[in-house]
């Protein structure tokens, strides 16, 4: 050794830059650091789970989400390379768990090593959506309705399915309080509870999109908050008097619904075999909805007539053929009743 050579002032070993060696580096640096007790706050009702003062929703369960928490009890210095944390979860009481972490990780070139024992608590609290839910809050009522008439099933069914989808992407993007509390049925229509305002238009939008009609919006001061005016909203819909696909009379043949807008409806002739428009006063009345046709056997064709046979009689019936309509004999066409008429569907 010469008076030029580097060596480690701390154990004298050789180097070849200046400064300690890396083995006398790493005996100083405290390269990872546990907490001793780390805790999880989860709602009982809904699963969400809290990270300081935000709840986010998780179909986790809580040996899940152990090894993740253990996880985060480790520091490692910015140094450390090729970190790696194995973890051990043992269950001591319904709201403690026990980790026991291995850690290893490479430091100025050695490999490092450890182990550590962490308490994971758990904590229950009641979301801030479920908190309002079971305080009975809501910002708004959907009333769908239908204009001189009552929804039907599909209708129904159709707008709560609605109302379910955007309940699940709001809350999938991250609006936990765009929440449906209550959807019920009654002799009137469909009223679906709401957690906020925007869950509220959203609805409607999409149900007068689906069906045509109308929606109004019916504020109401409820209170006031932190110098701010709280309003309940009620979102009434109004469904067109006729939907979609409803068979109807006119003058001298029967159509069935296509669309409805503020001012006429496009409805399929189903004697021309072709799509146009009519005035909503044009309409003698209404016969039933294509969804509820019933099969019919087509028992003979012949001059431009057709025998079918009824389907709740079983009397063949003679109508005429339509020129658009292809159909064979020992088929079945789709047919509803107007009286003792049998009005064949497209």
């Amino acid at each position: 050794m010469t008076i030029q050579d580097r060596f480690c002032p701390k154990c004298g070993k050789p180097l070849e830059t200046d400064g300690f060696c890396p083995s006398c580096r790493a005996a100083d640096t405290a390269w990872a650091v546990c907490d001793t007790r780390v805790a999880s706050t989860h709602c009982p009702s809904c699963g969400a789970t809290k990270q300081v003062n935000t709840w986010t929703d998780t179909d986790r369960e809580q040996a899940e989400i152990a090894p993740d928490l253990a996880r985060s009890a480790v520091h490692f210095h910015p140094d450390v390379k090729k970190r790696a944390i194995a973890v051990e979860v043992r269950d001591i009481s319904p709201n403690r768990s026990r980790a026991y972490l291995t850690i290893t990780g490479t430091l100025y070139g050695l490999s490092m090593e450890k182990t550590c024992t962490v308490e994971l608590v758990w904590h229950k609290e009641q979301c801030d959506r479920c908190n309002r839910i079971t305080g009975s809050y809501y910002e708004g009522i959907v009333q769908v309705r239908a204009d001189e008439r009552n929804l039907s099933p599909f209708e129904l069914e159709a707008a709560a399915a609605i109302a379910t989808q955007i309940e699940e992407s709001l809350i999938a993007g991250g609006e936990r309080l765009s929440f449906i509390s209550d959807m019920t049925e009654n002799k009137d229509g469909l009223d679906i509870t709401v957690g906020s305002q925007h869950i509220g238009l959203m609805i409607v939008q999409a149900i007068t999109a689906q069906f045509g009609g109308r929606y109004t919006t019916h504020p109401k001061l409820v209170g006031e908050k932190n110098g701010r005016q709280l309003f309940r909203i009620t979102y009434l819909v109004r469904l067109p008097r006729y939907q979609r696909h409803d068979v109807v009379k006119l003058e001298r043949v029967y159509v069935e619904v296509e669309q409805v807008d503020s001012r006429h409806m496009r409805v399929f002739d189903l004697s021309e075999g072709r799509s146009r428009s009519i005035k909503e006063d044009e309409i003698l009345r209404r016969i039933g909805n294509a969804r509820n046709a019933q099969p019919a056997l087509v028992a003979y064709i012949a001059g431009g007539m057709m025998g079918l046979l009824d389907p709740e009689t079983g009397v063949t019936k003679e109508v005429q053929k339509k020129p658009w309509h292809t159909v064979d004999v020992g088929g079945n066409v789709q047919v509803l009743r107007d009286g003792d008429t049998l009005v064949v569907m497209r």
